[in-house]
């Protein structure tokens, strides 16, 4: 059951990893299974493997809920033969009164493109969002990359491998607590179609020199 109350122990920790070599734990947290997500051997170790149709997992915890700052990796491969838009990765904040989704989310999605595919993330509060997509900078597919997103009190950024793909100013309120889907929409759309090895949580904005390498 998610707790919309968020752990002193998650606020007092500084990173959060989430390392998807299990179907049975994630961070700690016990996975909820959609389809038939699989363990694969990669080169950067073992990974999830999501079909682009129907598989996806879902964990009760927002592990940036109440964040001020914060950086988001995700070391993960897009596949070249997934839809046009994939969500890979959504953290969801709920209404601490009703438990029900609301519009407050971070995000981070493929755009599939000729050639290869472009980053999509977007983050918002109560005082509003900002999305981040720059599709005039191209990377291949099948390829492991990590994705990134930065907040450090005024400006929003996002980097693919740590190359800035795009950055503006963003008022932002922390987040309530919430959950989080991986390989899909928290809605179950526009699932992704690849695989997700690891993700990081940092509740301050870090240096490109400091991300997660792939």
């Amino acid at each position: 059951m998610i707790s919309l109350l968020l752990p002193a122990s998650l606020l007092a920790q500084t990173s959060v990893v989430w390392t998807f070599d299990s179907l049975e734990s994630i961070g700690g947290l016990a996975p909820h299974l959609l389809g038939k997500p699989r363990i694969i051997d990669t080169p950067v170790g073992k990974a999830i493997e999501f079909n682009g149709k129907t598989d996806a997992i879902y964990l009760d915890q927002h592990p940036l809920a109440g964040a001020t700052t914060f950086t988001w990796e995700v070391l993960f491969r897009p596949d070249g033969d997934g839809a046009p838009e994939q969500r890979f990765f959504h953290l969801s904040a709920l209404d601490p009164k009703t438990g029900a989704d609301t519009q407050v989310r971070m995000l981070f999605e493929t755009r599939l493109r000729k050639g290869g595919w472009c980053l999509d993330s977007y983050v918002s509060s109560t005082k509003g969002g900002l999305p981040l997509l720059n599709c005039d900078k191209i990377y291949p597919t099948d390829k492991w990359y990590v994705a990134t997103t930065t907040y450090d009190g005024k400006m929003l950024r996002n980097y693919v491998n740590g190359e800035l793909q795009g950055e503006g100013k963003l008022e932002f309120a922390p987040q309530d607590a919430g959950h989080t889907s991986i390989g899909t929409r928290i809605n179950k759309r526009d699932y992704f179609k690849g695989a997700v090895r690891m993700s990081r949580f940092t509740r301050r904005a870090m240096q490109p020199a400091e991300f997660m390498k792939p």
